[in-house]
């Protein structure tokens, strides 16, 4: 419990920062942070009044502590360009980006950590020398150009999926559900979908495979071999358990890190999602929708830290008495 309590107050630290940054960063920026809300029809005190409605009028600390507490009750203010709340906006967004992001990794992660441990097994085979240098391929080629072949390929030159967008032009569904799960989303999902799992099934590969070498050599693999286990026992019991530590902190970071890095997947299949999102909260200079968004991408990698801390402990008691 101690380990617990002691791994949620760095979390909450780091949280307090990062929110600490991204208040100060866009406040302390050139140039006035209402230009995109404010028109050149509006003369000096309307100006003033919309400072003030905004709390831009008063000293910085007291606009800090309006920050936190609003951050605190789940606010985070008004979208300048879109006018309307930032949470709404962001909520808009988020599904598309999460369920693109959970899949692509889920789909990396799982077929990264299976061929990786196999491959673990087949050093110096053929079935080595032709999938790793595929991996490291698929993983240093441009998620774009990955992307733009996929498209070519199979929407444009087949046409067995779309194009773009998350759903077909004036589809219309009863609920956000009925739309996810929907098999027209689904066509529309795979092809960004494979297009990250194909970007990021490298890692986890070579790092399961780098770490299953080392650990089929330890003392204790040899005394399962000596007691006569399987070696498909040996390899997914024994070995693998212990080559999932880094892969887990892998997956936790990758996920956190693709949430807001999807900019690029999501501007070549048009997929409305958080990236797209953002970088166009930033060409507007949509401050409180740039910051919502950059605090969310921030909770979420934090809290998954947190978790794969956690996962730690559990994995490795050893890494809760350290």
């Amino acid at each position: 419990m101690s380990y617990v309590l002691r791994r949620l107050a760095h979390s909450l630290f780091v949280l307090w920062a990062v929110v600490t940054i991204l208040f100060l960063m866009f406040r302390l920026m050139p140039g006035n942070p209402l230009a995109a809300y404010i028109n050149e029809q509006l003369n000096e005190e309307d100006q003033r009044q919309i400072m003030a409605q905004f709390g831009l009028d008063r000293p910085l600390y007291q606009q800090y502590a309006i920050y936190l507490w609003n951050l605190l009750q789940g606010n985070l203010g008004m979208s300048f360009f879109r006018r309307e709340p930032v949470w709404d906006v962001i909520v808009s967004a988020l599904p598309n980006t999460l369920i693109l992001t959970t899949t692509g990794l889920l789909v990396a992660y799982l077929f990264g950590v299976l061929a990786g441990a196999w491959l673990a097994t087949k050093r110096g085979t053929l079935a080595e020398g032709v999938i790793v240098p595929a991996a490291l391929a698929t993983r240093a080629a441009p998620e774009f150009w990955i992307g733009m072949i996929l498209l070519t390929l199979f929407a444009f030159t087949l046409g067995w999926f779309p194009s773009g967008g998350a759903n077909s032009a004036g589809a219309a569904y009863a609920s956000e559900w009925d739309r996810i799960f929907s098999i027209d989303f689904a066509r529309h999902l795979f092809l960004p979908a494979l297009t990250l799992a194909l970007y990021l099934q490298g890692l986890p590969l070579l790092l399961m495979r780098s770490t299953m070498l080392e650990i089929l050599h330890d003392e204790f693999i040899t005394m399962a071999r000596i007691k006569g286990l399987s070696p498909w026992r040996i390899t997914l019991r024994h070995a693998a358990r212990n080559a999932l530590l880094p892969v887990v902190t892998a997956f936790a970071l990758g996920l956190g890190a693709t949430l807001g890095g999807n900019v690029v997947v999501e501007t070549v299949f048009s997929w409305p999602g958080l990236g797209r999102l953002l970088v166009g909260a930033v060409a507007q200079s949509d401050y409180p929708l740039a910051q919502g968004a950059f605090f969310l991408i921030s909770l979420v990698l934090i809290s998954l830290n947190l978790l794969v801390d956690l996962i730690y402990g559990w994995l490795d008691p050893r890494v809760s008495h350290d």
